[in-house]
């Protein structure tokens, strides 16, 4: 099993809805980041975070992502794609670039950036 096998099954839990087979493949103090102008972003640390993250994400947005590119460079693996749904609040759809960067240590995964095009995405939040 290699990193890139265990981030595309976090993709496959994620489309699934399935929070528990994500924290299933995160080490117990693994971090997330995102752009704290998202009103998801921020720093999340260990499970508690991760499901506070993935809260918010979901609160704000039903939105699903497509992975155009996956490699991995030793510990990282890099995906890229795009990030489509809408905005929960307003109906907004949107479709925005965006690249996660995984580290794993020991087959888990002990940090996550995620970057999108934020100046996008906060335009569907506030239309």
């Amino acid at each position: 099993m290699t990193a890139t096998d265990t981030v595309r099954r976090i993709y496959d839990a994620f489309a699934r809805g399935d929070l528990d087979a994500v924290m299933a493949e995160c080490a117990s103090d693994a971090v997330i980041t995102q752009d704290p102008a998202l009103p998801w972003g921020g720093r999340y640390v260990g499970r508690d975070g991760i499901a506070e993250f993935a809260l918010k994400l979901i609160g704000t947005s039903d939105s699903a992502v497509t992975t155009e590119e996956i490699y991995q460079a030793g510990e990282q693996v890099v995906q890229y794609g795009r990030s489509k749904g809408t905005v929960r609040d307003n109906g907004a759809t949107f479709d925005v670039a965006e690249c996660h960067v995984w580290t794993l240590r020991d087959g888990l995964v002990v940090q996550a950036e995620f970057y999108i095009d934020s100046e996008a995405m906060l335009k569907a939040l506030q239309a």
